[in-house]
């Protein structure tokens, strides 16, 4: 149940991304439910492979790299989705620093609310 929760959440942080900025554009929550799964599987799968690949990079920036990879996962998954589209690397940039700060107040509420019972 917690699972479930968390992914309609994350689907209306990606449209709250699209309607406060205009780079990102997100056709239906039904697509936003797709592109929040399809993040989800990028960052769990693929993310961690480019962390790992551009470690010294990362190091060398005092983890500011980490930003950037951020970027291209929230790029990737517009690319590979009809409805949802980021119009260039900075609305990529952008739009995964809003998401994932919508992601940490979920994470927070989702634990708060599910720890009470």
């Amino acid at each position: 149940m917690k699972l479930i929760v968390r992914w309609i959440l994350l689907a209306a942080a990606l449209l709250l991304v699209a309607n406060l900025y205009a780079g990102v554009s997100v056709a239906s929550f039904g697509v936003a439910m797709i592109a929040a799964l399809v993040l989800g599987l990028l960052n769990t799968l693929v993310r961690p492979l480019l962390v790992l690949l551009t470690l010294p990079v990362t190091l060398i920036t005092l983890g500011l790299f980490l930003f950037v990879i951020n970027a291209l996962m929230f790029w990737s998954a517009a690319s590979l989705l009809d409805g949802f589209a980021v119009t260039g690397f900075a609305a990529a940039l952008i739009g995964s620093l809003i998401y994932s700060a919508c992601g940490m107040v979920i994470d927070l509420a989702v634990e708060r609310l599910f720890n009470r019972e």
